[in-house]
């Protein structure tokens, strides 16, 4: 199981801004070299793939359009028509860690599949991560990725205190005599409980170099703010799904094509300072991805597994 660890994070940002305050200067992109990313083996999600939605607790119509347009823009077929940069564009630099394993990755085709409700909190409003999974599994058990969305007022084991959210597998039911397993993804509403630790750059940082909270595109600092952790934890989930595809690090807790880039967003980015995103004239937010029906959203570099370098949209 995969998460995207506050403590690591953090230590992180910390451990680089001392060095940034010796060098007084930006981080260049050569600055952000990782070191060699590595491919354990193991499989990559291929086929076609549906992204299924559990909701639990209270969310507003127009708050999980946020998210639903995302899901949609990623293997959006208007990409043509929607402006650039797109998040299918942002998507598609996932395809190279396909290439690399001879695997081709235009076989992975990601769609909106089913959304559960589950706004009465039947397991209550403090969960822990068996009872995630057991939320996760109410999905499509194959050729799917179950995601779990839980509201501001939900508190589950490690939120806030070691992550914002998490991916992982689980066994499913035997099919044709044989054991498979299913992915998920878990992702909490930080609004209230951490924003500025899970919504960063929306929200003023807890720890770290401190700078104004950019506007949020879809004017919700919480629903952005998990676009940013679902988008992080896909990019994770179909390179390294069962915890032996591509990583860097301990397999306890591994550096993934996105978390491995954390608070980078776009070119000049340095700790504090999400990088040189697009602002919208009228509205003031910040962004670096277009969607279908006009959203505009802000995602997470990803590892490029060629140079071991954060790649932006922007």
């Amino acid at each position: 199981m995969a998460s995207l660890n506050i403590s690591m994070i953090f230590t992180l940002i910390l451990t680089i801004s001392l060095l940034h305050l010796i060098s007084a200067r930006k981080l260049t992109e050569s600055d952000q070299q990782l070191l060699k990313f590595q491919y354990h083996k193991g499989p990559l999600l291929t086929g076609k793939i549906s992204i299924n939605l559990i909701w639990y607790g209270k969310f507003k119509p127009s708050q999980r359009a946020i998210i639903t347009d995302f899901i949609t823009s990623l293997s959006s077929t208007k990409q043509t028509t929607t402006s650039q940069p797109s998040v299918a564009t942002w998507w598609k630099s996932t395809e190279k860690y396909y290439h690399l394993t001879n695997k081709k990755s235009a076989n992975l085709a990601l769609s909106l599949g089913a959304q559960i409700l589950d706004e009465n909190y039947s397991l209550g409003k403090s969960l822990s991560t068996n009872q995630i999974i057991k939320l996760a599994s109410k999905g499509q058990q194959q050729n799917a990725i179950n995601i779990v969305l839980t509201a501001a007022d939900v508190a589950v084991d490690g939120f806030c205190s070691s992550r914002c959210g998490t991916h992982g597998s689980s066994n499913s039911g035997r099919v044709n005599g044989k054991q498979h397993k299913f992915t998920y993804i878990w992702v909490g509403n930080s609004e209230t409980q951490c924003a500025g630790q899970c919504a960063w750059p929306f929200h003023q940082p807890i720890y770290g170099p401190q700078s104004s909270p950019l506007v949020a595109p879809n004017n919700d600092v919480g629903l952005d703010g998990m676009v940013i952790n679902v988008a992080s934890l896909l990019a994770g989930t179909v390179t390294n799904p069962f915890g032996n595809g591509y990583y860097q690090g301990p397999k306890e807790a591994p550096l993934e094509a996105s978390s491995a880039c954390t608070g980078v967003y776009a070119k000049g980015a340095y700790p504090g300072y999400a990088g040189d995103v697009l602002v919208d004239k009228t509205s003031g937010a910040s962004y670096n991805a277009n969607g279908v029906n006009g959203r505009k959203y802000l995602l997470p570099a990803i590892v490029d597994p060629i140079t071991s370098a954060c790649s932006t949209l922007v």
